[in-house]
């Protein structure tokens, strides 16, 4: 006969030596260790350097000169026009990526297409700095294929107004990332509508207007609001997309911060990181912002 007793309710109650837990530890925290060292040598570490660089000046000591200096008018600009294409294209995106979630997920369209239109929105929303600028600067320059093809009919877009290396060039390149952006991150929330609330407000006579009016746009809200925000701060920091594509015709925030770190005239890099430093402030309130959103809009998905 087989003696069991080792796995009865002895062999449960038994204690593990102290040794044996803490032996256990490391492995447990094995997996994560290239994540945890990834992000303190390239996020945490020189952030850490942008941060006491802003409040230093060019002899190392400590300054708040730096932060004064961020009042400049031309730096000031930059940042109004960074805010503007952002909030701009956060805008844009939203709506637009708000109508394609809608449509792949309640429009009754074929099962397939939700499935590419997320895959290519995965893909797509992490498109951005020199290739994505230089696929618009060859769609849409002045020589751009779009353009010739274009005028070759008979319309010029650059005698019309448009110039890719302007404002709405700009804003309009960020849409390639931000509408995919939205769409990948709102479709969840709109799949968290619940069938039985749309039948209850059948049920009480509720037109499909008033439906959407008092039920999908107040569960929705958080959600969209949330997003708008980390759109707004993923084109602030869209740092390489915005100098390949516009170089120095357009002041804003990530040319005049080239221009104060590696310029040769307006060398000052502690200056330079005052305003990274400041583009963090604005993403990092931002983000905290999108979090408040998001753990509202958290209830109604649960």
């Amino acid at each position: 006969m087989t003696d069991i007793s080792l796995s009865g309710p002895s062999a449960a109650g038994k204690t593990i030596p102290p040794g044996a837990r803490a032996m256990r530890l490391p492995t447990q925290w094995l997996g994560v260790a290239p994540f945890i060292i990834f992000a303190l040598m390239f996020l945490i570490l020189p952030t850490l350097y942008l941060i006491i660089g802003a409040f230093q000046s060019a002899d190392g000591g400590f300054t708040l000169q730096n932060i004064a200096d961020l009042a400049q008018p031309t730096i000031v600009a930059a940042y109004w026009i960074s805010i503007k294409v952002s909030v701009a294209s956060s805008l844009l995106g939203a709506f637009i990526g708000l109508a394609i979630a809608i449509a792949i997920v309640r429009g009754g369209l074929p099962n397939w297409t939700r499935s590419a239109a997320l895959t290519f929105s995965g893909v797509a929303s992490q498109f951005a700095g020199v290739p994505l600028a230089f696929a618009f600067l060859a769609t849409l320059g002045r020589l751009g294929l779009l353009t010739v093809l274009l005028r070759s009919i008979g319309f010029d877009l650059y005698q019309h107004g448009f110039n890719v290396l302007s404002f709405w060039g700009l804003t309009l390149t960020y849409l390639y990332f931000q509408i995919p952006l939205m769409v990948v991150i709102i479709v969840p929330a709109i799949d968290g509508l619940k069938k039985e609330w749309g039948e209850a407000a059948a049920t009480l006579g509720a037109t499909q207007w008033q439906y959407w009016r008092m039920v999908v746009i107040p569960v929705l809200w958080p959600s969209f609001l949330g997003t708008f925000i980390l759109l707004f701060a993923n084109a602030f920091g869209a740092i390489a997309t915005a100098y390949a594509l516009t170089g120095s015709s357009l002041n804003i925030v990530p040319i005049v911060l080239y221009a104060q770190i590696r310029g040769d005239v307006l060398h000052n890099a502690n200056l330079g990181y005052a305003i990274a430093f400041g583009m963090i402030f604005i993403t990092g309130l931002a983000n905290v912002f999108y979090i408040w959103f998001r753990t509202r809009s958290e209830r109604w998905l649960k």
